[in-house]
């Protein structure tokens, strides 16, 4: 549900990957442009020795100067503009932002 509604955005420039590698780890969506992680969990999250490695993982990523964000399959399904809107804030600073062109500039 929410790849099509990422994939359906009507932002020029905005791109999103889905299962992107980056390390060791393959996460559940990835803006290469604003270094942006959209991670979704499921209940099994919640368990204490997958809630560890996901905060492993997310402390990894964020030290490698990515932004990580997280939302519950629940979330998703309940209230998918709410989610939007959160991440349309990550990407541009604000909710009332204007859409600007995103570009990915590869690391070297």
């Amino acid at each position: 549900m929410l790849w099509r509604a990422l994939k359906e955005l009507p932002l020029e420039g905005t791109h999103f990957r889905r299962q992107a590698p980056i390390g060791s780890y393959v996460v559940d969506f990835f803006c290469p442009a604003k270094r942006l992680i959209i991670e979704l969990d499921g209940g099994h999250h919640n368990d204490d020795g997958t809630a560890e490695h996901d905060r492993e993982r997310q402390l990894w990523l964020e030290r490698e100067g990515y932004r990580v964000v997280r939302f519950w399959n629940s979330e998703v399904t309940a209230d998918l503009s709410a989610v939007l809107e959160r991440i349309y804030t990550e990407l541009y600073g604000s909710r009332d932002a204007e859409a600007a062109p995103l570009k990915h500039l590869r690391r070297r």
